[in-house]
């Protein structure tokens, strides 16, 4: 059923062709999801762990005239519901609803463009339904086991995984104890915006500025509980194993300054996916999108439209002899 709630108040052209939806997933989940744009194409957009439509101004500014685009929240977390049980907030589930989302919108074949968390997502439902996706944009994400290399850039440090699973487990089972993490998060905003970003950012630090301000206020808002379980995913979740059959055309992008995901990850999956292809960016961390839109919109409308394989690949069957 149609849902009048739109949290953005109306400042592009694009947002004239924005609706919004709400529905149930297939266990029953309230769902929130938007709809935009005026191409034919469908591209579903999968958010980063706290991120929202906000995060994608740049890609909706260069698509929208050519792309239907689809977006959500994460079950769990903003206007979307909260399962019966944590337990449905899997990697799976999410991709579950977005394969019912482009269902109920009769979408036969979608191209997915993930960030961060959404890369994790993009990935299950392109090895779950791969005669469902055109192709893959992959940026600043992983296969999985998130806090195995999470904000070890370098190298893996010694129990660090373990140190970060155990605090976001009791951050998330006592909320009251949960201070220090929100501390933490204010000052890495503070960090990226006085510092890092006047390096991986020239000229657009206060569009990024912005940017944090409303990423950092809905991570930390009503639903930073399960934004902690959410990270448990994460860690918990992985399709290493499952790359090399992934072979639908994919584009990955990753920032040498990336300290939640670093690039190493991303090379790993473009030496691993038989169709890959990988852009590196020296000047740019886990926000490449946002901080480098001039290096990577050209590259992305060029895979689109080149790479993407918008009609199902005939299949060849063998003579009868």
């Amino acid at each position: 059923m149609a849902h009048n709630v739109v949290p953005f108040k109306p400042r592009q052209p694009w947002e004239a062709s924005m609706r919004s939806e709400r529905i149930r997933g297939r266990d029953g989940t309230e769902l929130q999801y938007w709809t935009l744009g005026e191409g034919r194409r469908t591209v579903l957009l999968a958010n980063g762990l706290g991120g929202r439509l906000f995060a994608w101004d740049p890609f909706i500014e260069r698509f929208w005239r050519d792309y239907r685009i689809i977006t959500w929240d994460y079950r769990g977390l903003f206007e979307s519901g909260t399962p019966a049980t944590h337990r449905k907030l899997s990697i799976p589930h999410h991709a579950e609803d977005a394969l019912h989302i482009l269902d109920v919108e009769g979408i036969e074949r979608a191209a997915l463009v993930g960030w961060s968390m959404g890369v994790q997502v993009s990935l299950e439902l392109a090895a779950n339904e791969p005669h469902r996706i055109a192709g893959l944009v992959l940026l600043n994400g992983t296969y999985g086991h998130t806090l195995t290399t999470g904000f070890q850039p370098l190298f893996r440090v010694p129990g660090m995984a373990r140190l970060l699973h155990e605090g976001l487990a009791h951050a998330r089972k006592y909320p009251g104890d949960a201070a220090p993490i929100r501390a933490l998060a204010r000052a890495a905003q503070f960090l990226m915006n006085s510092f890092m970003f006047k390096f991986t950012a020239p000229g657009r630090q206060e569009e990024m500025r912005a940017t944090m301000a409303k990423y950092f206020d809905h991570v930390l808002g009503e639903s930073f509980p399960n934004y902690m379980r959410l990270f448990l995913e994460l860690d918990a979740h992985s399709v290493f194993h499952l790359l090399p059959d992934i072979d639908m055309p994919a584009f990955i992008v990753s920032g040498a300054f990336d300290l939640l995901t670093p690039a190493r990850q991303s090379f790993d999956m473009q030496w691993r996916m038989p169709n890959a292809e990988h852009r590196f960016l020296w000047r740019s961390s886990h926000f490449s999108l946002l901080e480098r839109p001039d290096a990577l919109l050209s590259p992305i409308a060029q895979f689109l439209d080149e790479r993407a394989q918008w009609k199902a690949p005939v299949a060849v069957h063998a003579s009868a002899v």
